[in-house]
């Protein structure tokens, strides 16, 4: 019994030996495994020639809402929705009988009025004439006295400002004539331009007229020019910089599917909207027979080029927090962070503005784990552009 439990202790004393003797020191694996891995990739430098897709909206080069000058009821509609019609052509007549009795009335005080002037015009005459025969007379001593001459001079001057206010009666009386004259030309509604009517709000019998401030009304007729349309834009702030007037831009719509058409910049706002930090551009387009309709949504191609070449890297090169954005740049072995800004996307690569340099390589995965500061390995790869 004792030989068994002797033989049982000498064999756990040997197993522990031989442990021990294969552990190794925390210090020795440490060095056996030295710096981490960390693939890299070099920041890139090239020009930034890229195609945006931004939605548009098509929209008549003119279009107006028409209205009546003058209350009166419609008495014909020689036009309606989809008509075409040319600038000038009568669309709309309306019918005003109190405008007849209007005119008759102003008519009637022209004719006064120069009636009041020929009147006034013959007693300027007549008293000139008895002033002229005073006068003569007063030559001789004790035939007209003084007195006379002189209320015959008074007279004349009298009837002669009553001519210039006769006068000025005539001129107003015939204002308010042509005034009634210009509003039974109202009653007959043209269209100002050549164009398209898109919408009719009226029928013969309606009763209407004019539209005041804060009164918007139903218009009787709606007039677009669809032969030249206007393409809306909205682009991207970060885009507005690459704007040229006079550049032709390609665009798609929906209702003509693997088709192009284009239209010209051809005015720019020139400021940003701060509610939706876009800027306006408008770009014309010719429309030959009307292919395209007014209020037509648009993808259009636009294009961002840069004044000079820009720097780039993988997008996954980019790391944020909630502080910071940046990239891990590895250089002589250890990590640091560079804080960037992002700009546009090419494929795979991401445009950065920061302290960085082409050729510096930069983690190709950016993460917070990477601390400042770290000693690293670094291993260079090639991403696809």
């Amino acid at each position: 019994m004792k030989n068994r439990i002797a033989a049982a202790g000498l064999a756990a004393v040997l197993a522990g030996g031989c442990g021990g003797s294969r552990a190794t020191p925390p210090e020795t694996k440490a060095a056996a495994t030295g710096p981490a891995t960390v693939d890299v990739v070099a920041v890139v430098e090239q020009p930034i020639d890229l195609t945006l897709a931004l939605p548009g909206e098509l929209d008549a080069f003119e279009s107006v809402a028409m209205y009546a000058k003058v209350t009166g009821f419609v008495k014909t509609v020689r036009v309606d929705r989809g008509s075409r019609v040319r600038a000038g052509q009568p669309l709309i007549a309306l019918d005003a009988p109190e405008l007849l009795s209007q005119h008759a009335e102003a008519q009637a005080k022209l004719q006064a009025a120069e009636a009041q002037l020929a009147a006034a015009r013959a007693r300027a005459e007549a008293s000139s004439s008895t002033y002229d025969r005073l006068k003569a007379a007063s030559a001789t001593p004790g035939v007209v006295a003084g007195n006379e001459v002189l209320q015959a001079q008074k007279a004349m001057e009298s009837d002669r400002s009553q001519i210039a206010a006769a006068e000025q009666n005539v001129a107003a009386a015939r204002d308010a004539g042509r005034a009634v004259s210009d509003m039974e030309g109202y009653l007959q509604v043209t269209a100002p331009f050549a164009g398209v009517v898109t919408e009719r709000n009226v029928h013969p019998g309606a009763l209407v007229g004019p539209v005041t401030a804060g009164n918007g009304g139903t218009p009787m007729l709606r007039l677009a020019d669809d032969t030249r349309l206007r393409l809306l834009v909205s682009v991207p702030e970060a885009y507005a910089g690459t704007i040229a007037e006079g550049t032709t831009i390609p665009f798609t719509v929906a209702a003509y599917p693997g088709q192009a058409f284009t239209g010209r910049i051809a005015r720019v706002a020139h400021a940003v909207d701060v509610k939706t930090r876009t800027m306006s551009v408008e770009l014309d387009v010719a429309n030959p027979g009307a292919r395209l309709a007014p209020g037509v949504y648009c993808q259009v191609k636009w294009p961002v080029r840069r004044d000079k070449p820009s720097l780039l890297v993988p997008s996954g090169s980019v790391a944020s927090t909630t502080d910071r954005t940046f990239v891990v740049r590895v250089a002589n072995g250890r990590t640091e962070w560079v804080d960037v800004k992002t700009g546009l996307t090419s494929h795979a690569l991401v445009e950065v503005f920061g302290d960085l340099h082409a050729g510096d390589q930069v983690a190709a995965r950016g993460t917070d784990e990477l601390r400042p500061g770290t000693t690293v390995s670094p291993r260079l790869i090639h991403p696809a552009s």
